[in-house]
């Protein structure tokens, strides 16, 4: 495969040429997954890396992180260059890039303060820009009509193309649409879903076009790579709807038509290596992936919790679990309204939804502490292999013999990581 400097540019051409690729979009700001990452991307040396902030995550007020865009970038060029990784190798992405952080705000106000955060996004680095304006704000339908979300797209695109202009360098790639439910998973089960109607996307394509060149912006348009649609795969609190590629064959037949595009596809977090291989072979090459990433660590952090508990004096029974659902109770703010049920449901949704939402929580102080107590009781501890056959079967029983907690939490992010460099593999 021959790629430009950035391969997002290439996808598109690929698909056409009938030797698919994709592109794994790590949407994640924990410094374990980020770092599980660029080992990965180490051990391929022509690969590039993808790594997305949301609006929420990262923002000019430090969204909940606390980190604005540059100190993002900071953040994961300071993990690259700890473990050797070029950072031109590293792509920036914005995903969700729009007034939703502000949406309780009146629609002036909160496009107002999303300009500024594309702004600040494109002048930290971030090369490739999710323009998602697609919910209402105070007083408006929680959901717009298309020349509205259009119209509000190109206004952030103004500011982009700006911010850009004045950094020099590389003018960015966008992305366009959204999907539904919204981003980070459904709060209850699912059973199935439609595919985005074929229709849907033809009318969102034409219309974004339409109005970006009415706004003057058809340089811009010209370097929308991507359109998100829903494909037919999501997670809800408690199970994963698997991609079925024959439901969206409407949908992907589109892209024949619209040949500079793809689709990028949200949420395909749990889904198998089969189904991720076919969403690229499909069309759908850009594969976001964030709770996945976490969960697969929390599976890790408490399978480690148990070990610790059975092998080391004074330790105590879960103790890192236990910290981790004060803290939850303590700001339930992230969790209160996403989950439901009575009081054993929700303790289970807290821990195990495939949500994820304790992803929130990780970086809370106390929760720093019982994480750090966890891995500083297992350093330099030989876990037998029965144990980690017992709590860990998934790893090799090997990697307890080292003594090194953080290579098992490593080792479970980059085993979903895995499969998606095998699915993101040229056909």
């Amino acid at each position: 495969m021959t790629m430009t400097t950035n391969p997002l540019q290439d996808l598109a051409a690929a698909r056409r040429n009938g030797t698919p690729y994709g592109i794994t979009s790590v949407c994640s700001a924990h410094p374990l997954v980020i770092q599980a990452a660029i080992r990965r991307a180490l051990a391929d040396r022509d690969a590039a890396l993808l790594i997305e902030a949301t609006c929420n995550q990262v923002n000019q007020f430090g969204g909940y992180t606390g980190m604005t865009p540059d100190l993002f970038v900071a953040f994961v060029k300071e993990v690259a260059s700890r473990e050797g990784l070029d950072a031109s190798r590293i792509i920036f992405g914005g995903d969700h890039l729009g007034p939703n952080p502000w949406k309780a705000e009146p629609a002036a106000q909160a496009m107002g303060k999303a300009e500024a955060m594309v702004t600040a996004y494109v002048w930290a680095g971030f090369s490739k820009i999710h323009l998602d304006a697609s919910m209402g704000c105070a007083g408006e339908p929680a959901t717009l009509d298309d020349e509205t979300i259009a119209t509000r797209a190109a206004r952030l695109a103004k500011a982009a193309e700006k911010a850009a202009g004045s950094r020099g360098g590389p003018m960015p790639l966008y992305i366009i649409g959204t999907e539904v439910p919204v981003p980070g998973g459904a709060d209850h089960a699912i059973s199935d879903l439609k595919p985005t109607e074929a229709t849907a996307a033809r009318r969102t394509i034409d219309i974004h076009r339409a109005i970006f060149s009415r706004e003057g912006l058809e340089d811009a348009f010209g370097r929308v790579i991507a359109v998100v649609v829903q494909p037919g795969v999501e997670f809800g609190s408690e199970n994963v709807v698997a991609y079925k590629p024959g439901a969206s064959k409407q949908l992907t037949a589109l892209l024949d038509q619209e040949t500079a595009l793809v689709y990028e596809a949200h949420s395909t977090d749990y889904q198998s290596r089969a189904a991720l291989t076919a969403l690229v072979a499909s069309g759908f090459p850009i594969l976001k992936v964030g709770p996945g990433l976490t969960f697969a660590l929390r599976e890790a952090l408490y399978e480690l919790d148990l070990v610790a508990s059975e092998m080391i004096a004074g330790y105590g029974e879960r103790s890192l679990a236990r910290a981790m659902e004060r803290v939850m109770l303590a700001a339930p703010g992230h969790w209160r309204s996403h989950y439901h049920g009575d009081e054993t449901s929700l303790y289970l949704q807290r821990h195990y939804s495939y949500s994820d939402r304790i992803r929130y929580y990780w970086s809370n102080p106390t929760a720093n502490v019982a994480v750090a107590r966890l891995r500083e009781a297992l350093s330099g501890v030989a876990i037998p292999e029965t144990l980690m056959r017992q709590f860990l079967p998934a790893l090799p029983a090997e990697l307890g013999a080292a003594g090194n907690p953080e290579a098992i939490l490593l080792a479970a992010v980059d085993r979903v990581l895995a499969d998606y460099d095998a699915a993101c593999r040229p056909v």
